[in-house]
């Protein structure tokens, strides 16, 4: 769910250059970051500006403040139903369907590596935007908090229930879901949750330095690991012997491929060609 106290106009993300890497920061930390329209609007535009810039090579998405992203500000929502007659669930879902999920599948078809570095509090559809990335880095004040079911009788939402059992598995997906516990970074790494849990003063530069070696891979991994393990958690074994030989049959032999058997042999580091613009 998400708010609409903010206008469209009014800037609540930023887009950095470094170099290759791209950083992508939330800067509405007075609210603690919420998932309002305007951010994901802007944080679409965004996304659509490192697709289309074949010399990023790798992202970070991250905020200020003491959130990483707090979900909805439910204030905003004040429970009355909408003019046009329509129910609240509807227009939410509506909403839902128009933005908010396409949101979490921009950043699944993004074709670079996505680094998430969860600088503080990811509650509510704030842990499946922060779970939407490749690598997700926990600052060590950082929690995980999914008050939808235990709270407001709603399922999480934004990816969460798809990434959550996949990542943890059933049983503490289930925990967390129902519970309304607060997960802490440690805690959610040890699980598997998120890559790493790192100190507080350290997170962005950790977060830069893994989206550092990840602009190095070959163009477009980031895409083949994401469907690679998507139709593995969908399919047979033999449905994924299948698949996996007719990636090798597109894969082996072309540019990255050569470039790295020449590496090894070689006994140097493959240096990869730039992706071309989308």
């Amino acid at each position: 769910m998400q708010d609409t106290q903010n206008t469209q106009d009014t800037p609540v993300v930023r887009l950095e250059r470094h170099g290759d890497i791209a950083l992508i920061v939330h800067h509405d930390s007075e609210r603690m970051n919420p998932l309002g329209q305007p951010f994901q609007h802007q944080l679409r535009a965004l996304l659509a500006q490192v697709r289309a810039d074949a010399g990023i090579r790798a992202l970070v998405l991250t905020a200020e403040g003491r959130g990483f992203c707090v979900g909805a500000d439910l204030s905003a929502l004040g429970g009355a139903a909408p003019a046009d007659g329509r129910t609240l669930g509807e227009h939410t879902a509506e909403r839902m369907e128009q933005l908010s999920n396409r949101l979490i599948l921009d950043l699944q078809d993004l074709p670079v590596p996505v680094v998430c570095a969860v600088n503080g509090a990811a509650a509510g559809a704030g842990v499946g935007l922060a779970l939407a990335a490749d690598l997700t880095l926990a600052a060590r004040s950082a929690y995980f908090y999914l008050p939808f079911l235990p709270r407001l009788g709603i399922v999480p939402d934004l990816g969460t229930t798809w990434f959550l059992e996949r990542r943890l598995g059933r049983a503490r997906a289930l925990g967390l879901a129902l519970m309304g516990e607060k997960l802490g970074a440690q805690q959610a790494a040890d699980w598997g949750l998120v890559w790493a849990c790192v100190d507080d003063a350290v997170l962005r530069d950790e977060a830069v330095a893994a989206a550092r070696r990840l602009a190095r891979l070959p163009a477009g991994v980031a895409l083949e690991a994401r469907r690679a393990l998507d139709a593995a958690a969908a399919g047979t074994l033999a449905q994924q012997l299948s698949y996996e030989a007719g990636r090798q049959r597109e894969l082996v032999g072309g540019p990255a491929f050569m470039e790295g058997v020449q590496a090894f042999l070689q006994k140097r580091e493959p240096v990869f060609p730039p992706r071309q613009p989308s």
